[in-house]
C-alpha cells in the first residue's frame, strides 16, 4: 500500500512539510534545534532571564524562520524582551502557563499566530476567547512543568471543545508523544499535530549537557516524578497548580516530602547551583517526560523527525501493527 503524506490543516496553515512542532524547552531548544526542526522549531525562551540568549539563539537558526516561546508568568516581569521578539517577526509565539494576555493579543496584531499551550478545559476557554490561533492540549505525561489531565482524555475534549466554539482554531497534543505510535494517535483524537519535547531533548542539537543525556537514556518512564522541590530550590516562583517532571535521583530522594524543610536551607541552594553547573546528573534536574521509556539514542533532530513521520504514514495507511515502532 503506497504511503499517503500527512497533510493536515496545521501543516497547511502553517505552511510546514510534518504536523509536528518542537517544544520550546526552556534553554534546551536553541537556535540549531529549531532549525533542524524546520519552520516548526520554537525556541525555548522560558523564564526570560538572559536576553544575550536569544540574541545569540536567533543568530543560530540562521536564515531558517522560527518561532519563539515563553512562560508567560515570567514574560510579564520583563515584557520588554517580548516587544524585541515581535521585532524579529517570528513565525509563531508560544505562551505557555498563565493567561495569555496582553501578549496574545499584541502578537496577533502583528500578525504573528499565536499558540496557547495549556492543560485544563477551563484554560482552552480563556484561550479560545484570547483567539488564539493554535491550542496546545498538554498532558501530564510531558516533562517539566504541567498539570494533572493525561494527554489520552485532554485532546479529544479539548478537540469538541473546538468544534462547538471556534472551528477555525487548531489543536496540538503534547505529552508522551515521541514516536510515529503517538502522532498517530494524537491525530486520531482529533489533532492537527503534535508539539514534541522529550524525544527533541534528547537529540543530537538540543543544549543539553552529556551528563544529563546519559542519565535519561538509562531511564524508564516508571523513572520520573512530578514535584516542586527544583522551583523551590531555584527559587522559581511557579504558581502552585502546576509541578514538573523530572528524574528521579538522589536529591528527590532525599527530599521529596521534606519541601518546607528545604526551601529553608540556604546551603542546598548553593549545592544546587554547583551540580547544575557541574551538569551531575543525581542532584541536578534531568526534565524529562515519561516518554523517556520510548528512547534509546542520541540522533540528529532531522532523523528523527523523518523516521516519526514516514512510520506515522504507514500507521495511518494500515491501521494498528503489533510491531513496536522506532523511537
Amino acid at each position: 500500500m503506497a504511503q499517503v503524506p500527512i497533510s493536515t490543516r496545521l501543516t497547511e496553515r502553517l505552511q510546514i512539510r510534518h504536523p509536528v512542532i518542537c517544544a520550546p524547552m526552556d534553554n534546551i531548544a536553541g537556535g540549531k534545534l529549531a532549525a533542524a526542526v524546520s519552520s516548526a522549531g520554537v525556541l525555548g525562551g522560558g523564564y526570560c532571564d538572559e536576553e544575550a540568549w536569544f540574541e545569540r539563539e536567533f543568530g543560530a537558526a540562521g536564515n531558517q524562520r522560527i518561532g519563539c516561546g515563553f512562560i508567560t508568568w515570567a514574560l510579564r516581569r520583563k515584557p520588554e524582551l517580548f516587544e524585541a521578539v515581535l521585532v524579529r517577526k517570528p513565525a509563531a509565539i508560544f505562551l505557555s502557563f498563565d493567561d495569555p494576555e496582553p501578549f496574545a493579543s499584541r502578537a496577533r496584531a502583528a500578525g504573528i499566530d499565536v499558540f496557547c499551550q495549556l492543560q485544563t478545559r477551563a484554560d482552552a476557554e480563556r484561550a479560545l476567547d484570547c483567539g488564539a490561533d493554535v491550542i496546545v492540549a498538554q498532558g501530564t505525561e510531558a516533562g517539566g512543568h504541567g498539570g494533572s489531565r493525561a494527554t489520552f482524555t485532554l485532546v479529544p475534549e479539548i478537540a469538541d471543545l473546538i468544534a462547538k466554539r471556534a472551528p477555525g482554531t487548531l489543536l496540538c497534543a503534547a505529552g508522551g508523544i515521541a514516536d510515529a505510535r503517538g502522532l498517530a494517535a494524537a491525530l486520531m483524537l482529533g489533532a492537527d499535530g503534535v508539539v514534541v519535547g522529550t524525544r527533541f531533548w534528547a537529540c543530537e542539537e538540543a543544549l543539553v549537557p552529556a551528563p544529563l543525556k546519559l542519565a535519561a537514556l538509562a531511564a524508564a518512564g516508571d523513572d520520573t516524578v512530578r514535584q516542586r522541590l527544583f522551583d523551590i530550590v531555584r527559587q522559581r516562583a511557579w504558581p502552585s497548580r502546576y509541578t514538573g517532571r523530572v528524574l528521579h535521583n538522589d536529591f528527590v530522594r532525599e527530599w521529596l516530602g521534606r519541601e518546607q524543610e528545604l526551601a529553608a536551607d540556604t546551603f542546598q541552594r548553593e549545592r544546587y547551583r554547583a551540580a547544575a553547573k557541574a551538569a551531575d546528573p543525581q542532584i541536578a534536574a534531568t526534565i524529562v517526560g515519561e516518554a523517556i521509556g520510548l528512547i534509546k539514542s542520541i540522533e540528529p533532530a532531522g532523523v528523527i523527525l523523518e523516521r516519526m513521520v514516514a512510520q506515522a504514514e504507514r500507521l495511518l495507511a494500515r491501521g494498528p501493527v503489533i510491531a513496536a515502532a522506532s523511537p
